[in-house]
């Protein structure tokens, strides 16, 4: 075999897998040999998928993959970017009419021999059977990487460097378009002369499939055959064996049923070691290098130039051509032939970031790696979960991005009603495409806020959940039945209940709200059904939002809560500090369930952005005076521990259930000279802790401050150190502008209602009375916002009666602003 046109056996291009230096090296080989057929490792599976690399909607980077057809969780890709060799050697297959065929191992061992692995992992080795198939490699055994031998041979310390110093930065040598390949070649025979197979004994097996499909081409074409593959593998082709031999390392390999398509890749997932061992660092650097003709430094200076720009940073022309005279000068020094990416990215940092990583963070996210996402025609083979998929996502115009981005959904328009319902489905299928974010807008049931970004294992996602449907709606159904039959907890069945009316999946939920009425029925702890109802009651939100007939949810939500109600007081006794404190969540979490459930019995809404309620069902009516009653027992118990009392009082408190003068009250008793230090702390802990409001409470109420106060001062020395992290821990909790008020109404001393009101004037932002001159210190700037306007007296803003909601709204209609606009600016 030979690596030179005109000699015996067949052109070997041993290149660098994703090296944009070896693809021009290979393409400048192709046109000078011009051979009848080029072969390419990988697997050869794909050979009747080349012909979809010419299709114009084919945009690099895109990977085979492949998977096992009945467990489509395992599965292998082949990564190919625009500057990979293999990729440009398919175009110019393609270009000039001559086959192309892959010849690594086929997939289906492959895929098969990981598997074997796996079960034999999971049996003792007395158990394993005979020895066969493909070698395992043990854990220990050390894989060299040839790239960073040669490096260090010749005095680098970086296999990036050297690279593309050797490679990158040179051309082809006096014409010689083979020379690169045959140093390669050399580099690589002398390299596995003195490692044997550097700890790759799998390539053992790999590079005999390689042999007997290269002998096959050339009983066809003769020795007018080209082969691209990893430099590594070229002295094991060159290497004279027989055909028995090699077909005997072939022998009893493990089989595996696969499929294969090509799937979009993108320059992140490049930049890591994904499995296939060719991971690198710098994807968008090297698409850079491949892409540009020439002057490829001042075109990367550019790029960064308009990337900070667009960033604000300020950056000039003037930056440019200092950055490149700077990495020039760097490279010199270094005795490098062209600067690389070390010098390009120190110039960059040095004069267009002032010397800050910062900014030269984003440069490596943005253009150093990249958010390059690559794209496959529509005629490549899918399973039809993913082809449903594409069909939604194309007529919901929402479009797969590697780039991270915010989406904004208003659920009251139909479009964004179809994506909210495409990504619930996703998520119930474990394709996590989108991520619900807390929305920085309105807190309505009507916003919801998605973080999207397609990522290309999703791929493999959808094919493994295939197996549950053809359609998105059918798989994500059929999943959500399944994962109800086999849920673990009631906490489990409640969101899934959740999950499925955020889906909108009206034939699953028939089937989980049966599996939630049965467990309901059979769980008795307390806490399972404390921890189940606030899911519950969100779906009933969440369902009215949707339109969805949540009349059963209801009926069930409502027992629920019942339910909770008897057993809260029993479970609540007797419990130490830890069961106290998770049993204090448990009734926060009720009590807001509580709160949603009984929306409708005062006629209340939503919010800003509500959906209407309908009529309460007869079980959910009074929900919240029985609630109250529960609220009243565990706050008088004295076998309740006292953070629980606590919580109970100040909810019954902020429900308007309880007066100040009667928590006042139950403060002092608790804070008495009968109640143990410890009892009382956990107590106050209870009812001004939690990041409730506690601490505004105390500034408003001096009467509860003062009791406070007065308890402190009276704890005994040696119990101070015992009740000192609990009220550590409800004080720090406080905003510091909280703290400091409550610190200087202590330092004031207690006093009379009176003194109280005088106290609280001298703050900023409290009076006793309504201070018309500061209100209407605004009236110039809502001028200026509003803009003058006969027809409204905006000198009576400052007086309620005249200050009406059709006043407002005539406002802000004349000034082209709707109501959330001006309720925006009230905010």
């Amino acid at each position: 075999m030979s690596d030179r046109d005109g000699g015996t056996g067949p052109l070997l291009l041993g290149v660098r897998h994703h090296g944009p230096g070896s693809a021009r090296a290979v393409r400048a080989a192709l046109e000078a040999a011009g051979p009848r057929t080029v072969l390419i490792e990988g697997p050869p599976e794909a050979d009747a998928l080349i012909a979809l690399a010419a299709d114009e909607d084919m945009r690099p980077p895109v990977a085979l993959l492949a998977h096992v057809v009945d467990e489509p969780g395992r599965s292998a890709f082949w990564p190919l970017a625009e500057f990979s060799p293999e990729w440009v050697a398919i175009r110019w297959a393609l270009e000039h009419g001559v086959p192309a065929r892959f010849i690594d191992l086929p997939a289906t061992h492959t895929l098969a021999w990981g598997r074997e692995e796996r079960e034999d992992q999971e049996q003792e080795p007395s158990e394993k059977g005979e020895p066969g198939g493909l070698p395992s490699e043990p854990a220990e055994a050390v894989r060299i990487d040839p790239l960073a031998v040669l490096a260090e041979t010749a005095g680098y310390d970086d296999a990036e460097r050297w690279w593309e110093d050797v490679i990158e930065h040179r051309g082809a040598r006096d014409g010689d378009a083979f020379a690169p390949f045959e140093v390669l070649g050399e580099a690589m025979g002398a390299l596995r002369e003195a490692f044997g197979t550097g700890g790759h004994e799998r390539d053992l097996v790999r590079e005999a499939y390689m042999r007997l499909q290269v002998r096959a081409a050339q009983r066809e074409f003769g020795d007018d055959v080209a082969v691209v593959c990893g430099a590594w593998h070229v002295p094991a082709l060159r290497q004279r064996t027989t055909v028995a031999a090699d077909r005997a390392l072939l022998k009893g390999l493990p089989k595996a049923k696969a499929d294969m398509t090509w799937v979009p890749w993108t320059h992140r997932r490049l930049s890591r070691m994904s499995g296939y061992g060719a991971g690198i660092d710098s994807p968008g650097w090297y698409g850079h290098l491949f892409g540009a003709a020439d002057r490829p430094i001042e075109r990367w200076m550019t790029k960064v130039a308009r990337l900070l720009r667009d960033e604000d940073r300020p950056v000039s022309s003037a930056h440019v051509i200092e950055a490149v005279r700077l990495a020039d000068t760097l490279a010199a020094m270094r005795g490098r032939p062209l600067p690389g990416l070390t010098e390009t990215t120190d110039a960059v940092r040095a004069v267009m970031c002032e010397g800050s990583d910062v900014p030269l963070a984003l440069v490596h996210d943005r253009l150093v790696v990249g958010d390059v996402l690559g794209e496959v025609p529509a005629a490549a083979p899918a399973v039809p979960l993913q082809r449903d998929l594409d069909r939604l996502q194309r007529r919901l115009r929402l479009k797969p991005e590697a780039q991270e981005r915010e989406l904004e959904l208003d659920l009251r328009k139909e479009n964004d009603a179809g994506r909210s319902r495409l990504l619930h489905r996703l998520r119930l299928l474990g394709i996590e495409w989108g991520e619900p974010a807390a929305s920085r807008g309105s807190t309505g049931t009507f916003r919801e806020t998605w973080r999207l970004r397609w990522e290309p294992e999703l791929a493999v996602r959808v094919a493994e959940a295939g197996v549950w449907g053809t359609t998105v709606l059918a798989a994500a159904t059929a999943k959500a039945e399944a994962d109800a039959v086999g849920a673990r907890s009631l906490a489990d069945v409640t969101g899934l209940a959740e999950r499925c009316l955020l889906a909108e999946l009206p034939d699953a939920l028939p089937v989980v709200m049966r599996i939630l009425a049965d467990r309901a029925a059979l769980d008795a702890d307390v806490g399972h059904l404390a921890q189940a109802l606030p899911a519950l009651v969100r779906s009933l939100r969440y369902g009215d939002v949707r339109g969805t007939d949540t009349e059963a949810l209801a009926e069930v939500a409502a027992g629920l809560a019942e339910r909770v109600f008897v057993g809260l007081p029993p479970a609540c006794a007797a419990l130490d500090a830890d069961a106290a404190e998770e049993m204090r969540g448990h009734v926060d979490a009720v009590h807001g369930a509580v709160g949603l459930l009984g929306e409708g019995e005062e006629g209340e809404g939503q919010g800003e952005d509500s959906a209407p309620q309908g009529e309460v069902s007869a079980s959910r009516a009074g929900i919240r005076g029985r609630w109250h009653g529960v609220l009243r027992t565990l706050s008088g118990r004295d076998t309740v521990p006292g953070v629980v009392r606590g919580r109970a009082v100040r909810l019954l408190l902020d429900d308007g259930a309880l007066g100040q003068e009667e928590a006042a009250r139950l403060m002092g008793l608790v804070l008495s000279p009968g109640t143990e230090p410890a009892d009382a702390a956990a107590w106050i802990e209870g009812f001004v802790g939690g990041g409730s409001g506690g601490g505004m409470l105390l500034v408003h109420d001096e009467r509860l401050l003062g009791l406070v106060d007065a308890w402190l001062t009276g704890v005994p020395g040696d119990a101070f150190t015992d009740v000192l992290p609990l009220l550590r821990r409800t004080f720090s909790a406080y905003e510091p502008g909280v703290r400091r008020t409550l610190g200087e109404l202590v330092r004031r001393g207690p006093g009379t209602r009176e003194s109280a009101t005088a106290t609280a004037s001298g703050i900023p932002g409290f009076a006793s009375d309504l201070d018309t001159a500061r209100a209407d210190a605004v009236l110039p700037v809502l001028r200026l916002l509003l803009g003058p306007d006969e027809t409204v007296d905006v000198e009576g803003a400052g007086d309620p009666s005249t200050n009406d909601s059709s006043t407002h709204t005539n406002v802000a209609n004349e000034n082209g602003a709707d109501d959330n606009d001006l309720v925006g600016v009230g905010r």
